[in-house]
């Protein structure tokens, strides 16, 4: 029998499910349950085939968690098609057809959803490693609260991938899950995961660690590894940080532009990572099976007035207390998204040494802080944005947005007290 009359049997048992040139996961050499030797069964929406080869996927399987969002958009890129058979999650679906979402295959999943877990585990069967980069940043009020993704969420994703006995997990965590360090010092992987007490974000990527902590205790046979990147930026993401930093009435065209006043306090500093090079790491860690916690930054400190001169603008220098007024005021009346809660982070975010990266991964960033921080200015200028809902360009409905804006009442994103 052929290998096309045998694909065409399997095919027609196991109807084929959205993606392009992707593999059924049954393949040659298939490890065996490794915990209760028996047979599983594979979801049939997650079975694919390309007639005329052998009918086993040559790669290994990668399940991406988030895979719509700015990271997960760039790992996609950074995956090979011919090593790697990919399967994206996300609540909302992409456009399948457009690149990279159409190298995959895909499933909408909810995972702070209750029961998401079982759900997930059968995902994750036979799957040789999870990337789990689902996490609620900016949520806007009309979505699940931020610890029902967050929380719920990565529980259901550990759960889930010790039911499954997945090998390998890569887990999104943050250099904002550091307690504060000195103002000027890089931080190793080893300062303490504290987080910054007004910040949302750090007390739930602090929150995170001590999740992973107590899952590697609970399940030392799945490697875990650890990503604490700094802001990672990419002109693809501008839609995204659009909606976070701006609003309709604030239009994204003026960041960048000449003379535009940009109030900054005066010893703020800043790191940055191009989001290429933070999949470039990720793909590195699943090569070589790397396991435990690694930093992400362009080695470059940005100050002040760097910052100002980067966004195009002119700074205006103003105490720290000050802007944090101006910005809750701007946050509780919804005149802006962004939340205090954020100036807090940047303000006391630790610096990231990357000497880990750089030694145990061979990682070297191929974009310095201040093209990351240009892209993404240049990307809000252009209404840069991808096929996904994370990441789609502003809607430019003018002056009825802006309109909605002025009208609407109270904060227009969930708190990040």
């Amino acid at each position: 029998m052929s290998d096309g009359t045998v694909l065409t049997a399997v095919a027609r048992a196991f109807p084929a499910g959205h993606g392009s040139g992707w593999h059924c996961p049954l393949r040659t050499g298939r490890r065996p349950d490794r915990r209760r030797n028996r047979h599983r069964r594979i979801p049939r929406d997650l079975v694919w085939f390309h007639l005329g080869v052998t009918g086993y996927a040559p790669g290994v399987r990668i399940v991406i968690t988030g895979a719509t969002g700015n990271v997960g958009t760039a790992l996609l890129d950074a995956l090979e098609p011919g090593h790697h058979d990919v399967v994206g999650l996300a609540r909302r679906l992409p456009d399948t057809t457009a690149e990279p979402y159409r190298a995959a295959g895909w499933r909408a999943v909810d995972i702070g959803e209750p029961g998401a877990d079982r759900e997930l585990a059968e995902l994750f069967e036979g799957a040789d490693a999870v990337v789990h980069l689902a996490w609620a940043i900016s949520p806007v009020r009309g979505d699940p609260p931020m610890w029902r993704t967050n929380d719920h969420g990565t529980r259901h994703v550990l759960s889930a991938a010790a039911a499954a006995d997945v090998p390998h997990l890569v887990v999104a965590s943050s250099v904002a899950a550091y307690g504060p360090a000195p103002r000027r010092e890089k931080v190793p992987e080893a300062h303490p995961c504290t987080g910054i007490a007004h910040s949302a974000y750090s007390r739930g990527k602090a929150a995170l660690e001590t999740l992973l902590d107590r899952f590697e205790e609970r399940h030392p046979e799945v490697g875990v590894a650890r990503l604490r990147p700094c802001a990672v930026l990419h002109r693809r993401a501008a839609g995204e940080f659009a909606r976070w930093l701006l609003d309709p009435v604030v239009p994204a065209r003026l960041v960048g532009g000449r003379g535009l006043p940009v109030p900054l306090w005066t010893d703020l500093r800043a790191q940055a990572v191009h989001t290429s090079d933070v999949a470039g790491a990720i793909r590195r860690i699943l090569d070589t099976r790397f396991t435990g916690a690694v930093n992400l930054a362009a080695p470059e400190v940005l100050d002040a007035d760097m910052l100002a001169a980067i966004v195009g603008g002119v700074r205006v220098p103003v105490p720290k207390p000050l802007v944090q007024v101006a910005a809750r005021a701007a946050w509780w009346t919804g005149a802006l998204p962004l939340h205090p809660g954020w100036l807090e982070l940047a303000d006391r975010a630790a610096l990231a040494d990357t000497t880990l990266a750089e030694t145990a991964l061979g990682w070297q960033p191929r974009y310095d802080a201040a093209s990351a921080v240009g892209e993404l200015v240049a990307g809000l200028r252009s209404g840069a944005g991808a096929a996904s809902a994370p990441l789609a360009p502003p809607r430019r409905d003018g002056a009825l947005a802006r309109l909605r804006s002025l009208v609407r009442v109270g904060p227009s994103h969930q708190s990040q007290s």
